[in-house]
């Protein structure tokens, strides 16, 4: 194996790991939920998925560092500057409700650069992963996937626009712009979470925005994107993660060819 093979390898044997257990938890009736401090969602199968993820890279790679939602950041112990980024589950209000659209994002960082990603959604079937400079690929498991490749769509009246919820564009002053670039599109949808980048991975949407993203929510998400043609950034034209990886992020994603456009329209925020 060569480049990231053997940590791509390593990103589905975790997946597989999370699967099995948000799986079981999935719509069962004693599921236990608790609001976290600033008042989002916690399942007994978040922090389960996050234990055992963290179990598994203890075990298999003890020198990395590790950042998961629900514990915290765990410093790397050997060089290079490596650590996993791990969402248990991206799309707990999702889950708790019974909507199957909700993932196990993982992601491999080497500074603050995310170098591999994976997106395990098993109650879709679903699963898309990728790696720097190695495509892009999505399926039902590692053995079954295919190439994905972003669409072709270079008119925003031609476009299939996504976005999470239009009430953090009013709060980041970006309403306005936001309305107005669901009037100039095609067709506009919010399917939220990691699954509208999913889609604009495949070509099946051209855009993809969000306001704030943590950097768990984000990480697994780039290198999907951009090894399948397209372009990440945040409002500001920035990679994402910018800077030291800490913090929040806006999200900007695209085919590459509208790109430009969208930022143009979002980029600074109006009066309210």
């Amino acid at each position: 194996m060569t480049g990231y093979a053997d940590d791509i390898a390593l990103a589905h044997q975790l997946a597989d790991a999370a699967d099995a257990i948000s799986s079981a938890r999935f719509r069962a009736l004693d599921l236990r939920v608790e609001a976290k401090p600033d008042l989002t969602p916690v399942s007994d199968a978040d922090t389960a998925v996050e234990r055992e993820i963290r179990a598994l890279l203890a075990d298999r790679r003890p020198g990395d560092g590790l950042l998961g939602e629900e514990y915290g950041e765990q410093p790397a112990a050997g060089p290079g500057g490596r650590r996993w980024v791990v969402d248990p589950i991206d799309g707990t209000k999702n889950f708790v409700r019974g909507v199957p659209v909700w993932a196990t994002l993982i992601a491999l960082l080497e500074g603050d650069r995310p170098v591999v990603g994976l997106v395990s959604a098993p109650a879709l079937g679903r699963r898309w992963w990728g790696a720097l400079g190695e495509g892009a690929y999505a399926g039902p498991d590692a053995a079954s996937g295919t190439p994905i490749r972003v669409s072709a769509v270079g008119d925003l009246a031609d476009a299939s626009f996504c976005y999470s919820s239009l009430s953090g564009w009013e709060e980041a002053g970006r309403l306005d712009a936001m309305l107005q670039l669901m009037r100039d599109t095609w067709r506009s949808r919010a399917y939220g979470d990691f699954y509208g980048y999913m889609l604009l991975a495949e070509g099946a949407l051209d855009v993809m925005v969000e306001p704030e993203l943590s950097l768990w929510d984000v990480a697994a998400l780039v290198p999907v994107v951009t090894e399948a043609g397209g372009v990440f950034t945040d409002l500001s034209g920035r990679g994402v993660p910018a800077g030291d990886g800490s913090g929040e992020h806006s999200a900007v994603a695209s085919n590459g060819l509208l790109h430009a456009d969208i930022l143009a329209r979002l980029g600074r925020p109006t009066a309210r």
